[in-house]
Order: structure tokens, then C-alpha cells, then sequence
């Protein structure tokens, strides 16, 4: 059975993630945070009357793998939450909703400009599947929830460059 890990000293790793992204940049970061992060179908919640998409997923500590690779142990996860806000509409390809329990991995976020700082913002997963948000600007946040745990897994996910 797996422990939970703990937060390490690092400055940048002690304390639990909470980013605000409003800017295509700002996004890059949140997208490289959450690369590889996994979720279940049921776990994404599409709000119209808040204009807000939200997702729950295991991410990936890509920000704690030197450290744990240094101090030879487990990589981590932890439970964060992700939501993005002032979205008028949501197109999802190779995500059916009424497949609740259906696992998902988040690969990349972009973002495609439109006028006046609206546009559409990309989440791209494995499996040729993908959500486009169509946002009136870019407003995302990322917020870690519980403690990390060790990873299933023993090597880190790797991708063909």
C-alpha cells in the first residue's frame, strides 16, 4: 500500500500548488504542471450558468522529480483541482460523457487567440481525445488538494520527443 509522500523543503516544492493563469505564458506553466495528469470522465464538471469548466486529477509532481530522484524514491502525485472560468462553450472529441469511469491523461493545454483576448483553449489527451473551451479570456486556476502520494508507478512518464 502506498504512503503519503511529503511536501519537500525546496522552496518551490513545500507547500501545495495554487496558480492563477491569465496569460498564454501563464498557461504554458499550468500545462507543463499538469502533463500526464490523470482523471476519470466523471471527475470533469461543465457548469454553463457559472461559465466554468472544472476537472479533479491525479497530477503528476513534475516539480518534486529531481528531488525525489536525488533522495532515490518514489515519484509523487497529488490530488489539484483545475478549473477554468468565463468559458461560453465546451467541445469535447474522444470524451464520452456517459463514461464516467473512463481514465483520461492530460498531455497539453494551448491556447488559439481570437479577438480582443477571447479565444479557445485546448486540452489535449491521450487517445486523440480533446476538450476546446471557448473562453472570453484566459482564466485558469490550478489548486493542489491533498497531501502527495507515491506514485504507482516507479519511472516517471516519458515521451518520444
Amino acid at each position: 500500500m502506498a504512503q503519503d509522500a511529503r511536501f519537500e523543503d525546496a522552496p518551490f516544492t513545500d507547500q501545495p500548488l495554487r496558480l492563477r493563469a491569465e496569460t498564454p505564458e501563464d498557461l504554458e506553466v499550468v500545462s507543463s504542471l499538469l502533463q500526464d495528469s490523470l482523471a476519470r470522465v466523471g471527475d470533469i464538471a461543465w457548469m454553463p450558468g457559472r461559465r466554468r469548466l472544472a476537472m479533479v486529477l491525479n497530477r503528476f509532481r513534475w516539480e518534486d522529480r529531481e528531488a525525489a530522484e536525488r533522495g532515490a524514491r518514489r515519484y509523487e502525485r497529488v490530488r489539484t483541482a483545475v478549473t477554468f472560468d468565463g468559458v461560453s462553450c465546451v467541445k469535447a472529441r474522444g470524451v464520452p460523457p456517459t463514461e464516467k469511469d473512463l481514465v483520461i491523461s492530460v498531455l497539453a493545454i494551448g491556447f488559439e487567440p481570437g479577438e480582443d483576448g477571447a479565444g479557445r483553449i485546448l486540452l489535449n489527451l491521450s487517445g486523440d481525445g480533446d476538450l476546446a473551451l471557448e473562453v472570453e479570456c484566459i482564466e485558469a486556476t490550478l489548486t493542489d488538494l491533498t497531501k502527495p502520494w507515491e506514485a504507482r508507478s516507479e519511472k516517471a512518464p516519458a515521451h518520444e520527443a
